[in-house]
């Protein structure tokens, strides 16, 4: 697909301005934390830095001059309306910005017919950059060196299992004791999905609540890469309905570990 592969590659670009701006405000340790009240769950109440509304300047500004698709952004409009869209979380991680551990990202997607079809995730602490796109692939890319394209495909004995260093709840903990043998890995934000879809990790179980923007880009990736994504009622893969905005508990799987799916 020749107009994604040039749509990925401006993407890319922004993402990298993006980064640049956070890691301003990352390496200053000046973020001026709020907390803000989420309006798709009210009641719930998270963290926002003036990282998090720099990115979004930056790649709301940065979209509107490659397409004219509407934007869903995490801190921005919520209320879309189209067959088209981008899908922007521009910290995904705010908690682990603010513990300064790296494990953020900057996230945007593109989905087509409740499908993401497009995303690029960045993790700008760590000089990494994943991407990928529908009939292109996935790739990583760390620091300067070339980008590698990568496949969710599992090659250890044991599953190793990632999960959430800050949404660890009892429903996931009582997924992997019935699971059986594994290692852990914890890590923050989505670049869950991406050790799936760069075969460090077996499975990914998402037994919480999240939103669209949380997961349009990174999956994306994990399907480019030939991962599997399934809600946990239905088996299927996840749709990106921009009126509903909370997903479903989700579980994610390397492409020949669709085992572990049914447990």
């Amino acid at each position: 697909m020749p107009e994604l592969k040039s749509l990925l590659e401006k993407v890319i670009g922004i993402a990298h301005e993006a980064d640049a701006a956070v890691m301003e405000i990352y390496n200053s340790g000046d973020f001026e934390v709020e907390m803000k009240e989420d309006d798709a769950q009210p009641g719930y109440i998270s963290p926002l830095t003036k990282a998090d509304k720099a990115a979004n300047q930056i790649i709301e500004a940065g979209l509107k001059k490659i397409s004219d698709y509407p934007i869903m952004s995490e801190e921005g409009s919520h209320k879309i309306q189209a067959d088209k869209f981008w899908c922007v979380d521009p910290i995904d991680g705010t908690k682990e910005f603010i513990a300064r551990n790296g494990e953020f990202t900057v996230n945007v997607g593109l989905v087509e017919n409740g499908e993401p079809i497009l995303g690029v995730v960045s993790a700008p602490a760590q000089d990494v950059i994943y991407y990928g796109a529908k009939g292109y692939g996935a790739f990583r890319q760390a620091s300067s060196k070339q980008a590698q394209k990568i496949t969710a495909k599992f090659d250890g004995q044991v599953p190793v299992v990632a999960v959430s260093r800050s949404h660890l709840n009892p429903e996931t903990e009582k997924f992997l004791e019935e699971l059986g043998g594994y290692q852990l890995l914890k890590s923050g934000s989505s670049i869950k999905f991406c050790l799936v879809a760069d075969g460090t990790a077996t499975l990914y179980p998402r037994l919480g609540e999240s939103h669209l923007w949380d997961t349009a880009a990174a999956d994306a990736i994990l399907r480019a890469a030939g991962g599997i994504i399934a809600a946990v009622t239905t088996g299927q893969p996840l749709v990106y309905n921009p009126s509903e905005l909370i997903n479903p508990h989700f579980l994610v799987s390397a492409a020949n570990r669709s085992d572990l799916l049914g447990r």
